[in-house]
Order: structure tokens, then sequence, then C-alpha cells
């Protein structure tokens, strides 16, 4: 089922996936108990977990995961790359160059 924003409409299970109240929420001391079980889950299923303490919260997120947020961040703050890349996907791939140009 399609969820509309201000500009786009996701599908409900990506929005679901990554909305907070969704999320799994330990304290720290449960969290603790089973740290390396809570790497282990995190890694295999993408999912970020919360872990509240006394004075502050913190979400835990694969590795991979991690690394897919900075690189999306990083290639979003080139001028422009965001609309090449809506481009791009509106291409038909039979438009497609075959060499890169570059």
């Amino acid at each position: 089922m399609p969820v509309q924003t201000r500009s786009r409409s996701y599908d409900l299970t990506y929005v679901i996936a990554y909305d907070a109240d969704v999320m799994t929420n330990l304290t720290a001391t449960m969290a603790r108990a089973q740290f390396y079980s809570l790497i282990d889950r995190a890694a295999e299923s993408s999912e970020p977990i919360r872990i509240s303490g006394p004075r502050n919260s913190a979400v835990l997120v694969s590795e991979r995961d991690w690394n897919a947020i900075q690189e999306t961040l990083y290639l979003l703050s080139i001028p422009g790359m965001r609309n090449s890349i809506r481009k791009g996907l509106e291409t038909p791939v039979g438009k497609c160059a075959t060499k890169p140009g570059w």
C-alpha cells in the first residue's frame, strides 16, 4: 500500500521498516545481556534497534546499513546528484548509453 508524503509515494513496507514506533526498543541493561545476539540480529535483518539508557538513547544498525546510509548522504550532498539520479531512473533502459562517457 503506497504512503504519500509531500513529494513522493513510498511503499508502506519501507515506511514501516524505518518507523521509530515499530523499531525494537530495549533498555541498556536488556541490550547488555544480549549484546552479541543483537549485533547478529541487526546484521541479518537490517532492523535498527533502539537502546535507551538513563541519560541518552542510541540506535544499533549493521555496518552494511551504516555504510549505505553514509554513501547515500555523500551522494545527495553533491550538487545536482539528486536530479541526475531521478533523471536516470526515468530513462528507459533502451535509451541508456552503452559506455559511461568518462
